[in-house]
């Protein structure tokens, strides 16, 4: 298959994952309705689907490196479209919180394993934009969940929007299934506590952790808690506040993938840093921006703040397989990610619960401005990095 064919073709799945992921915030009113659920109910279901999302990545990254990528990305699409489908057709709060559990447990195999694929595909001309793609439609998936969502919810119910996923991804399924060539298994008899370990003593793997750890803290405090503030703050209305904290970041995080992988891909033909450069680069924009979006007191320099924090996250993100793939070789490179992932969900879970309390004594501009020295953090952890490709010739 065409490497960029590739990628249109994971971009799709992408989108359903992260499309599914958000929906469900957009129906809470109908689904405490329908299935007399409590706010605290409502919100375990966000909960249980990052903590299993989390707690499994290691695991279906290490399928990925050992079974093969198409192979995980086939099993973890079925199991996605049939939690979906069942997701649905629950009677009980206590039955969407094991569907949730479910779709959790499948989207935790396929990123590692699509994005370590789309690594294997493309070489270092075309390997940050290629990603960088790929990672557009996590960012497409989040806008329409809320929009598509909200609409849906409100002319149809809540139970033919998971229906309509359930079945797409079925038909989705069968298209990628047929397109895509199986890669072979892996002949490396590592186990998965070893794999483990043997990447958290690989040089420069844990400064990665730290600076995935600190863009996950910044990127869950958005998701969750600017609406909230931009509604406060501002005194806009629920959807004004909803639109101004999505939009301007994804739409700039488009433009930072694009620009930030195009960048990286022609920079490390001379510079073997080059990607690590475009990650701290990327940190080192959104951090002051972040900050300044907590005390901006009208919309010019709120909306300039956001424009900025979203280019500089775009550069960061489109560049994170390739530097880890740089740091840990081609076959431990879904592993890693999956270790990644599961350290920014644990981290992401723990700065919104933080931000609350901080919001009830400091205010929620405190828990932006300590999500940008973070920032400030991981730059400086990547900043220490020595990435096989910038290694000395032996």
């Amino acid at each position: 298959m065409n490497k960029w064919l590739l990628v249109a073709l994971l971009w799709g799945v992408a989108l359903l994952n992260y499309l599914d992921r958000q929906v469900v915030f957009s129906l809470f009113p109908l689904l405490s309705r329908d299935l007399a659920a409590s706010p605290l109910e409502l919100g375990l279901l966000g909960t249980v689907f990052l903590w299993t999302y989390g707690v499994l990545s290691p695991f279906g990254g290490f399928c990925a490196d050992r079974l093969g990528r198409v192979r995980v990305i086939l099993a973890s699409l079925v199991v996605w479209s049939a939690a979906t489908w069942i997701t649905g057709h629950v009677t009980s709060i206590t039955g969407m919180l094991w569907a949730r559990a479910l779709i959790g447990a499948s989207e935790a195999f396929y990123l590692p394993a699509a994005l370590a694929l789309i690594a294997d595909r493309h070489d270092d001309r075309s390997r940050s934009l290629a990603t960088g793609l790929h990672q557009s439609g996590l960012y497409t998936g989040m806008v329409l969940g809320g929009a598509w969502g909200g609409w849906m919810g409100e002319t149809a119910g809540w139970r033919p929007v998971f229906t309509i996923l359930g079945i797409a991804g079925c038909v989705y399924g069968v298209i990628v299934a047929l397109a895509l060539r199986r890669d072979a298994p892996s002949r490396a008899r590592a186990k998965f506590f070893g794999s483990l370990g043997a990447l958290l003593r690989t040089r420069g793997f844990l400064p990665l952790v730290v600076a995935f750890v600190a863009t996950s803290l910044s990127n869950w405090l958005i998701y969750t808690w600017l609406p909230l503030f931009l509604y406060e703050r501002f005194h806009l209305s629920l959807a004004g506040a909803g639109f101004s904290a999505t939009f301007y970041i994804q739409a700039a995080s488009y433009a930072g993938v694009v620009a930030g992988g195009a960048l990286a891909d022609r920079w490390a033909k001379a510079t073997p840093r080059a990607r690590l450069y475009c990650q701290i680069a990327g940190l080192l924009l959104a951090a002051p921006f972040l900050a300044l979006l907590s005390v901006a007191e009208t919309m010019a320099p709120l909306i300039s703040a956001l424009i900025a924090f979203g280019l500089g996250r775009g550069f960061y993100d489109c560049n994170t397989m390739p530097v880890l793939r740089e740091v840990t070789g081609a076959s431990q490179s879904a592993t890693g990610y999956g270790l990644l992932n599961m350290a920014g969900c644990l981290a992401g879970g723990g700065a919104v619960a933080a931000a609350g309390f901080l919001k009830q004594h400091l205010g929620l501009g405190a828990a932006f401005q300590a999500a940008a020295l973070m920032l400030v953090v991981g730059a400086l952890a990547l900043g220490r990095v020595r990435t096989a490709a910038a290694a000395p010739a032996r």
